[in-house]
């Protein structure tokens, strides 16, 4: 017993070192996957990142210009939620909203019931916060002058960042009702960064180039000035970042309701297109084109080959058919009967060649379907032998 077990071991042992040979290399790539990505996950475990995030130190974060604020004495309060910001007593302070277009309504009156000073980051929608300015449209990352009087922007001097530029309508923004507005880093009459002090002394900044806060681009011109002086105003900064999920519940949107208008009328024109390519490029079948054979097959080996198909399948009525279509395709011009002639005229034809009646004529040419294998044998005999009596002289 002992030889056999060694015997059966050693020819099991070469399948399965050749099966390990063969799954070594995925086995340890996929190791080597798992492990990179456990090593990831835990060094990045409660690291913060995303656009002028406060706590984010990757490219587009802004935990450089938090800390220097804090350095000069700036206390710098991270809020996630509208709830938050309303708890948050912010009379007397600066307040940046991050990402002004995911707010709904009710989150800008909060905004705007805060009493604070308003720095908004790239907002697409101003009009919401500010009356008579308007989204003109994006910038490039160009080096700009001031072109104002505005304190921050002269200190700064020039700054270099992409965004979006805006026009502003000075009725619409209430100059006339003693409101006082900068126009600041334009570019053919369009400013990028736009501050208006309305009639109760509130500021509010329209920052078309929030790329200054961001660590990626805040070394470059005048940039760390510009970020510094404007959520630097005043001892306290209230950083708004508006958490995904921070929606009042009667407001949630659903991801059709954030699709643009423009991105289903594109779908639409690419289904019609679609539609109209299939229908240019759909198959036509025209007239049977024939083509030569390459392989030569003998008539006997096809007329072999599908009777064993049908006597696999049992399909005696298919092969009873195929028999009596092909003798009546030879009778026809023996009994001088034209193509498609009826079944009446044919039998009565066969009955004043033969000794048939023209009812046995038409139930060996048009009757029932042979009910076993011996039966459509007879019923070949009989076409055979039909056609060589109407043959006869």
């Amino acid at each position: 017993m002992t030889a056999t077990a060694s015997a059966s071991g050693s020819t099991l042992d070469p399948s399965a070192a050749q099966l390990w040979h063969a799954a070594r290399g995925p086995v340890v790539v996929l190791l080597l996957v798992l492990v990179a990505g456990v090593v990831i996950a835990t060094v990045g475990a409660g690291r913060p990142f995303g656009y002028l995030d406060p706590r984010a130190a990757d490219p587009s974060g802004s935990r450089a210009v938090a800390q220097l604020l804090r350095d000069q004495g700036v206390t710098v309060d991270l809020v996630r939620s509208t709830t938050q910001l309303r708890a948050a007593d912010t009379r007397g302070d600066t307040l940046l909203v991050t990402s002004p277009d995911r707010l709904v309504d009710s989150q800008a009156r909060a905004v705007l019931d805060s009493g604070a000073d308003l720095v908004l980051a790239d907002p697409r929608a101003p009009e919401r916060f500010v009356r008579g300015v308007t989204l003109r449209g994006p910038t490039g990352a160009d080096a700009r002058a001031p072109g104002c009087a505005l304190p921050a922007a002269t200190r700064a001097g020039t700054v270099k960042a992409d965004g979006l530029d805006y026009t502003v309508d000075a009725t619409g923004a209430g100059v006339a009702g003693g409101a006082q507005i900068e126009e600041c880093y334009s570019v053919e009459g369009d400013p990028s960064v736009v501050h208006v002090l309305d009639a109760g002394g509130r500021n509010v900044t329209v920052l078309g180039i929030a790329g200054v806060l961001t660590n990626d681009h805040l070394d470059e011109q005048g940039n760390a000035s510009l970020a510094l002086s404007l959520l630097g105003a005043h001892n306290r900064l209230v950083w708004y970042l508006p958490a995904p999920g921070d929606l009042p519940a009667g407001e949630q949107r659903s991801f059709y309701d954030l699709v643009p208008d423009a991105v289903w009328w594109a779908v639409a024109q690419l289904v019609v297109a679609v539609l109209l390519l299939g229908l240019w490029r759909v198959r036509r079948l025209g007239p049977v084109v024939p083509e030569p054979l390459p392989v030569v097959v003998r008539s006997t080996e096809t007329v072999e080959g599908r009777g064993r198909l049908y006597r696999r399948s049992g399909a005696r009525d298919k092969a009873a058919a195929a028999l009596r279509s092909a003798g009546l395709r030879r009778l026809m011009p023996a009994l001088g009967l034209p193509r498609g002639s009826l079944p009446a005229t044919v039998a009565d034809a066969i009955a004043g060649r033969t000794g048939l009646t023209a009812a046995e004529a038409s139930a060996l040419l048009y009757g029932a379907a042979p009910t076993d294998d011996s039966a459509l044998v007879r019923l070949a005999a009989r076409l055979d032998d039909l056609e060589r009596e109407v043959r006869r002289p």
